[in-house]
C-alpha cells in the first residue's frame, strides 16, 4: 500500500429522511482540527437519494468538499448498497482518515467498509488527535517512530481502562466516533463547498435486502444529550424510589434526570439515561452529580459540562476534583431543601 497516495480527512455525513444527523456536524468539527494539523482539507461524503439540498448545510459547518453519491438504491439505509458506495468513494479518492459516527447506522456501516478496503477500524472513539506512534520509544530508536498518525482513544475492557490505538501501516485510518463527544463549529452562513458528484453504479446481488415496510415508532424517552440542565444520580441515591427527589429538582429547573452506570445495573433507570464511557457523553450548561463517586468512566462522559455541582456525603469522593461547586452531606436532606429553595426563588 502506497501510504503517500492517501490525503485528506473524510467524514461520513449520515442523513436519515433527508435530514443531516447531528453527528455529521460534530465529525466535521473534529475533522477541521485534524486537517489543520496535517495541512489538508475536509471532505464530507453524502449518500442518499435526492439529497443535493443538504450540501449547503455541510459547507456551513466546515466541509471544504462534499462528495455526493445520489441513487435510488440509497433512499433508505441498507448495508450492501451503502457499504458499496462508501467503499467505492474511499478506493477512488483515497482519504488518509475516514470518520464515521458511532450511531446504529455507523456501527453497521463502518466495520463493513473497513473490511472491504482492507484497513483497520477503531470503534466508539472518545478522543482523536494527530501524533507520533508508538507514543514512546527506547532511547536511540527515535527513527522508528512514525509521525502524523491518527491516535484514536476509546474505552476498553468494559470501560475499565482507556486504550490509544493507531493504524500506522494501512490507509485510510478509520474510526467510529461516539455522538456528543466532538463539538460542532459555529455555522458560517453562506459558506460553500466544492461539490463532487460520484456514482460507482449499483448491481443488485444476493446481499441486497428488500424492505417490505418501514414502521416509525414514536420514542418516549427524552434524549439527555439535548438537555441544558441534568440532575444525575448515582449509587448513593439508594433506590429507584429516591430518584423522585432528583426528578422534582429537575422539574423545577426545567432539566432532565440522568444517572451513572451503577444505577442502570441496579435497574433503577433505563440505559437511555446513563452518562459515561459506556453510556452517553453530555455537555449541559449545568450538571448535578448527586450520590456519584466520580469514577473516571463516569467523569469522561460529563466533564465538559459548563458547571458541575456535586452532592456527596464523602468529602474525599473523586467527583469533587472535577466539580465547580460541592456540597458535603446527606443528599436526602440537601436535595429536597434545594428544590424548595429554588421553587421559592423562581416563583
Amino acid at each position: 500500500m502506497a501510504l503517500e497516495e492517501y490525503k485528506g480527512v473524510f467524514i461520513y455525513a449520515q442523513q436519515v429522511d433527508n435530514e443531516i444527523s447531528s453527528i455529521a456536524f460534530e465529525l466535521i468539527g473534529k475533522a477541521k482540527e485534524l486537517a489543520a494539523d496535517l495541512g489538508t482539507d475536509v471532505t464530507a461524503v453524502l449518500l442518499g437519494h435526492n439529497v443535493g439540498n443538504l450540501v449547503d448545510s455541510l459547507a456551513e459547518y466546515g466541509a471544504d468538499k462534499v462528495i455526493v453519491v445520489d441513487d435510488p438504491e440509497l433512499e433508505t439505509y441498507r448495508t450492501e448498497p451503502y457499504a458499496h458506495a462508501l467503499a467505492s468513494v474511499i478506493n477512488e479518492y483515497k482519504p488518509e482518515i475516514m470518520l464515521v459516527g458511532a450511531t446504529a447506522i455507523g456501527r453497521d456501516l463502518g466495520p463493513t467498509v473497513s473490511a472491504r478496503v482492507k484497513t483497520g477500524l477503531t470503534a466508539d472513539c472518545t478522543m482523536l488527535e494527530i501524533g507520533d506512534f508508538p507514543l514512546s520509544v527506547p532511547e536511540g530508536k527515535e527513527d522508528t517512530q512514525k509521525h502524523g498518525q491518527l491516535l484514536m482513544t476509546r474505552p476498553a475492557f468494559g470501560g475499565n481502562t482507556i486504550a490509544t490505538i493507531a493504524c500506522p501501516d494501512n490507509r485510510p485510518q478509520m474510526a467510529t466516533v461516539r455522538p456528543g463527544v466532538m463539538q460542532k463549529i459555529e455555522p458560517i452562513k453562506g459558506a460553500k463547498a466544492e461539490v463532487i458528484n460520484y456514482n460507482p453504479g449499483f448491481t443488485k446481488n444476493n446481499k441486497y435486502v428488500e424492505i417490505q415496510d418501514i414502521v416509525k415508532a414514536v420514542g418516549t424517552v427524552e434524549n439527555i444529550m439535548d438537555a441544558k440542565i441534568l440532575v444525575s444520580g448515582g449509587r448513593g441515591v439508594g433506590s429507584a424510589e429516591n430518584f423522585q427527589m432528583l426528578k422534582d429538582l429537575a422539574d423545577v429547573l426545567g432539566g432532565m434526570v440522568s444517572c451513572s452506570r451503577a444505577v442502570v445495573e441496579n435497574g433503577w433507570l433505563a440505559q437511555d439515561y446513563q452518562v459515561g464511557q459506556t453510556g452517553k457523553t453530555v455537555r449541559p450548561n449545568v450538571y448535578f452529580a448527586i450520590g456519584i463517586s466520580g469514577a473516571i468512566q463516569h467523569v469522561a462522559g460529563m466533564e465538559e459540562s459548563d458547571i458541575i455541582i456535586a452532592i456527596n456525603k464523602d468529602a474525599d469522593a473523586p467527583i469533587f476534583d472535577v466539580a465547580d461547586y460541592g456540597i458535603v452531606g446527606d443528599l436526602k436532606k440537601i436535595v429536597p431543601a434545594l428544590t424548595e429553595a429554588l421553587k421559592a426563588e423562581l416563583a
